[in-house]
């Protein structure tokens, strides 16, 4: 026999402050009927098969799963969104769950589901009532009169608030990405930067200088990010580039993740790499001030 588990639905995108209302919701629900509390949540965003516009995403879904479990969740079940999930009738993709073993259901008041969104948390809630299973619909959540939610989050981040950013998602903003070899112009300075390989489809934090923890195999350390196009030294493309600061190892290869906590500066052009090297100087002083 399966074990038994309330299910959270959604996209989850940040994990924000509104998810964790639901996740609470679903821990709650579990608890009083004995079940495991797990989420349901789709693989890439259901926009861009209904829409073919695809919005820029806070997490790769590792990162969200990530996310949902140091939240409390047991399991995360990310389905892959196509066309016959897209067309499935929301009864038929709540009751295929339900063999699965789900035995119980959490949403957002507003979450919509199933073949042309027809499926509503006033349907979920009437699908449990007539199967006897537990059910909670979690109303919007709201700081400082701003609804929560993950495009208004996304859209503080675009402009580099990610003080603001992280008071919506109720966490740091999280980019994880794997080392990879740059220039190495930072070296030449005694600014030997890390140049991290990001997934596609996220949204990009503004331009600029940040103050940021990085964890590096379990250890956390302070670090100057720069995100930009480097144009002193006449970059081409988009870095992000942490200098860990008290910091001493070959990275090359290795994941590691940034958590991205004040934004010091713009991104600018510097008369020379001596003028560069004395401004990231003050950008580490301030960064060990700050955090």
């Amino acid at each position: 026999m399966k074990e038994k588990c309330i299910y959270a639905l959604g996209f989850f995108d940040g994990v924000h402050l509104g998810h964790q209302a639901l996740l609470r919701a679903c821990l709650t629900l579990a608890k009083e009927n004995n079940c495991r509390a797990g989420v349901v949540t789709f693989a890439t965003h259901p926009d861009g098969l209904v829409s073919g516009k695809t919005p820029e995403l806070i997490n790769t879904v590792e990162q969200r799963a990530q996310l949902l479990y140091g939240c409390g969740m047991d399991s995360v079940i990310a389905l892959p969104f196509d066309k016959k999930l897209m067309t499935t009738h929301w009864s038929v993709f709540l009751t295929d769950l339900v063999e699965q073993g789900a035995a119980g259901f959490v949403c957002g008041s507003d979450f919509r589901f199933g073949a042309g969104g027809d499926g509503t948390a006033r349907k979920l809630q009437g699908f449990c009532e007539s199967r006897s299973l537990p059910c909670a619909i979690v109303p919007q959540q709201e700081l400082d009169g701003v609804r929560v939610s993950s495009t208004h989050i996304r859209s503080l981040l675009a402009v580099g608030d990610v003080e603001e950013a992280n008071r919506y998602l109720g966490h740091a903003h999280v980019l994880t990405g794997q080392v990879i070899a740059g220039k190495q112009l930072g070296r030449t300075i005694g600014v030997p930067t890390a140049n991290l390989a990001l997934p596609e489809g996220l949204v990009q934090p503004a331009f600029g200088v940040y103050a940021c923890y990085i964890h590096v195999e379990g250890k956390k350390y302070k670090a100057v990010t720069n995100v930009g196009m480097r144009p002193t030294v006449d970059g081409d493309h988009v870095t992000v580039e942490p200098w860990i600061l008290d910091f001493e190892g070959d990275l090359y290869g290795k994941t590691v993740s940034l958590e991205f906590r004040k934004f010091l500066r713009p991104e600018e052009k510097f008369p020379s790499l001596e003028a560069l090297k004395q401004q990231i100087q003050k950008d580490a002083e301030k960064t060990k001030a700050l955090l």
